[in-house]
């Protein structure tokens, strides 16, 4: 229920601390899954101490039990453990501390937890966060290599130096974490976002040298696996663990077997990359070799024929042909010609024949009117009217005489 309170009526600490207290213990029991971070089993002690934490969220809680609950799985759990317990929150008005009090403690088995790592990969499949499309390529050569590793661990030497041996001008920065245990998630995810932020990182890698199951549970986080998805730098997942893949290898944009091998697939060799130019390059060489080989060929094939060696010849043979095509075309012109004179002569002759010319020459006279009308009958004459009188040679005029017709 809420409070009336107020500065003038303020509640004293003890009211406050008994009123959560209250609060805390109406909650009755619950079942409680986390990580043993601390153990204390004090000699003869009837109270076992222990702190749960939550390794995603970076939150603990302190838990106690009587010895002869935690005996019965004191074979079998330890600092580091996951465990489900059965617990009544408490409240120590006191100090105004929180704590359990565990009345059974469960192991998680090793099978118990993969189920839920099954259960969790399906879920964020299903959210598309593995799906191949998602996949970001690497880049040919990074400048700058962003490496999430545990401190002086072996992962660490041999990205580093094999990376450094295939090309030695590459630049790492490198973040130390915790790679196993409670601090190992909140550690890696900040590492990651702190390389992802830094636009000069090209490519992450997260490695770790191997482990079991239970060491290697942080790289199969929720939490971490949302954050590598929603990096925009590419992220190479180096695990080495190769019978069981943590979530970490679904969603990393590239899997490598082991560190060493994540240092191969991130930086290219300068020695295979120098050989891989020098092939190209003999290979272009021979290339360009058979291309102008062919073309010689085909040059001196070219020359070789007879309109290359001697290019007036066509033309000579061309030019007889046109030399008797032309004397041709001049005796078929000539006989023409002849027979057109010959014809045209004939043509003259019985034009001159039969012209009225010839028959002036034989003595005749043709008579015209003043508007050139020919005179074939006396009636069409008038006394006196004067005619133009055409001979051979000329013509001259004439004057009708009516007496003379009397």
């Amino acid at each position: 229920m809420a409070l009336n309170t107020s500065a003038e009526t303020p509640l004293p600490v003890g009211e406050v601390s008994r009123l959560i207290g209250g609060w805390i213990d109406r909650l009755g029991a619950v079942w409680v899954e986390g990580q043993i971070t601390q153990l204390s089993r004090r000699p003869g002690a009837g109270v076992v101490f222990l702190t749960l934490r939550d390794p995603s969220y970076d939150i603990s809680v302190s838990v106690t039990c009587y010895r002869q609950v935690f005996d019965a799985v004191a074979d079998v759990v330890s600092e580091g453990a996951r465990v489900v317990v059965l617990a009544k929150p408490e409240w120590y008005a006191p100090r105004g501390q929180l704590s359990l009090r565990a009345a059974e403690i469960r192991p998680v088995g090793v099978g118990e937890l993969l189920a839920r790592l099954e259960q969790l990969k399906k879920a964020l499949a299903a959210e598309g966060l593995f799906a191949p499309e998602r996949k970001k390529p690497l880049p040919f050569l990074p400048q700058l290599v962003g490496l999430v590793c545990g401190r002086a661990s072996a992962a660490e030497r041999d990205v580093l130096e094999n990376a450094r041996h295939r090309w030695p001008a590459v630049r790492f920065e490198v973040r130390n974490v915790a790679v196993q245990g409670v601090h190992a998630v909140p550690q890696v995810v900040q590492a990651v976002k702190e390389l992802d932020e830094n636009d000069d990182v090209d490519v992450i890698i997260v490695a770790r040298g191997g482990g079991s199951v239970e060491d290697l549970l942080p790289f199969s986080d929720e939490q971490l696996v949302r954050t590598v998805a929603a990096c925009r730098t590419p992220v190479v997942s180096a695990i080495g663990h190769e019978p069981d893949n943590p979530l970490l290898d679904h969603v990393a944009d590239l899997r490598a077997s082991t560190p060493t091998d994540a240092a191969k697939k991130v930086v290219p060799d300068v020695g295979e990359e120098y050989e891989r130019v020098r092939m190209l390059r003999d290979r272009a060489r021979r290339c360009v070799e058979a291309i102008v080989e062919r073309e010689e060929r085909g040059l001196a094939h070219a020359l070789a024929r007879p309109s290359i060696q001697d290019p007036h010849r066509m033309i000579d043979e061309r030019a007889d042909q046109v030399s008797s095509l032309v004397e041709r075309a001049r005796r078929t012109l000539g006989h023409l010609l002849d027979r057109a004179d010959s014809e045209l002569t004939h043509t003259h002759a019985r034009v001159v024949a039969l012209s009225p010319a010839a028959t002036l020459k034989r003595g005749y006279a043709v008579l015209q009117k003043a508007d050139g009308h020919v005179v074939r009958d006396p009636e069409e004459v008038d006394g006196d009217e004067v005619l133009r009188a055409r001979v051979a040679e000329g013509e001259f005029r004439v004057k009708v005489d009516v007496r003379a017709d009397a």
